[in-house]
């Protein structure tokens, strides 16, 4: 598959989006437009909506998440995090580390903005500190999901390079916060976000759940600097497109819900100036996305095989125990499994796809620009998410079943 030049779109010197020297005062510049201000107010207002979760209907379906133990690496996750603690000042310990039923699990964003006030920033911290809390990363993901993570704060900094702009844009403007007391049978869990990255990690003791996940880039690879060679999102565009050019004619007309990804047959109101073509990313917590597209129960077992390889990409960020029940969990519900897509579907064109089960959300989408100067969609700009919706995000309803069932908490 051939790389698209991000090159031409590279703005001149002194024309850019950057409106500071630093992440406050860019972001103090920027959060004066209404654009901005409009969206933050939305977030907020969505924000304080009690979580619910995805759905198709705005009725969460029960009975489909159990305490389960899958092998998650729960005690190298919390001999590295009891490692990161000891090596906090009371002040960093304040700021980084919130109960496991905090709302605060919900407060993360994919911006460069710089606007929160909670969280530990890496960038504000020595290299020693930065390192204990990749080791945190490193514990708990597949090593390409670590690679995955590390790759996208590479590529920031190489669009802060790109831009002039190496503090606002950088390899480490991510926040780091720890939720409850790591533990191998009491729940907690960790978050990591900034701009193009969103981890949240939820453990309850040898299982996890590792959504929302938000990974992105602009562009999605570095062909110059210290980061040459880093590129991302190859296996999710090529196999989704695989898939796609696979269909019949007819199963292509049933999974096609627009043919263009900007105007044209694309429906009203459905392209988002931040979000573009996602549904489910920052505060979308309970968004209600009804299935479109081709069932899974109408595809051939050559193009089943073909959409559960396309999902495992998104379930590799998991650690071989949690990735394997994730997959065997998405398997149950194939059935009523639904995959689509916008866009056109030759080797040029950009898309959106999203693959939607009961158990799964995965979204796809080819952007415009945000710091390059593309006004339509690109194949270097990348964004993914998946969740899991009908409540288990952020592990809530696992959450749920450990205070129902757990002794200690049945008088609470």
């Amino acid at each position: 598959m051939s790389r698209p030049d991000y090159r031409p779109f590279v703005p001149a010197p002194g024309h850019s989006a950057i409106a500071g020297s630093t992440p406050r005062a860019h972001a103090q510049a920027r959060m004066q437009s209404p654009r901005a201000k409009d969206l933050f107010g939305t977030w907020a207002k969505l924000g304080a909506v009690p979580f619910k979760g995805i759905t198709t209907n705005g009725h969460v379906r029960p009975g489909l998440f159990s305490l389960q133990p899958e092998d998650a690496p729960t005690p190298a996750m919390v001999g590295v995090v009891e490692n990161l603690l000891r090596r906090l000042s009371p002040a960093q310990r304040n700021a980084m580390c919130f109960p496991v039923d905090s709302q605060l699990w919900r407060h993360w964003q994919n911006t460069e903005l710089y606007v929160e006030h909670h969280g530990l920033r890496l960038d504000d911290v020595d290299a020693s500190l930065r390192e204990a809390v990749m080791a945190v990363l490193r514990v708990s993901l597949s090593g390409k999901g670590y690679e995955v993570a590390r790759g996208v704060m590479r590529l920031n900094r190489f669009l802060g390079d790109l831009l002039g702009a190496p503090e606002v844009l950088g390899e480490w403007a991510y926040i780091f916060c720890l939720f409850g007391t790591p533990s191998q049978s009491e729940p907690w869990g960790w978050q990591l976000f900034g701009h193009h990255l969103s981890l949240n990690c939820f453990v309850i003791g040898r299982q996890m759940v590792l959504t929302p996940c938000f990974f992105g880039a602009e562009p999605n690879y570095a062909d110059t600097g210290p980061f040459a060679g880093t590129h991302l999102f190859q296996d999710e565009e090529r196999a989704g497109l695989a898939l796609m050019r696979s269909l019949s004619p007819r199963q292509q007309k049933a999974a096609s819900v627009a043919h263009s990804m900007m105007g044209g047959d694309l429906p009203p109101d459905r392209r988002h100036f931040a979000d573009n073509l996602h549904l489910g990313g920052a505060y979308q917590d309970n968004r209600i996305v009804p299935y479109e597209g081709l069932r899974a129960s109408e595809m051939s077992a050559r193009q089943l095989r073909d959409l559960m390889d396309l999902v495992a990409a998104y379930v590799a960020p998991l650690p071989a125990g949690p990735a394997a029940a994730r997959v065997a969990d998405i398997e149950r519900h194939l059935d009523d499994t639904h995959f689509c897509w916008i866009g056109g579907h030759d080797e040029q064109s950009p898309f959106y796809y999203r693959i939607q089960s009961p158990v799964v959300f995965i979204e796809f989408d080819h952007h415009a620009g945000v710091f390059l100067t593309n006004a339509e969609p690109a194949k270097f700009h990348v964004h993914t998410i998946v969740r899991t919706p009908n409540g288990n995000d952020y592990g809530v309803d696992l959450l749920r079943l450990h205070y129902r069932h757990a002794a200690h908490h049945r008088h609470e």
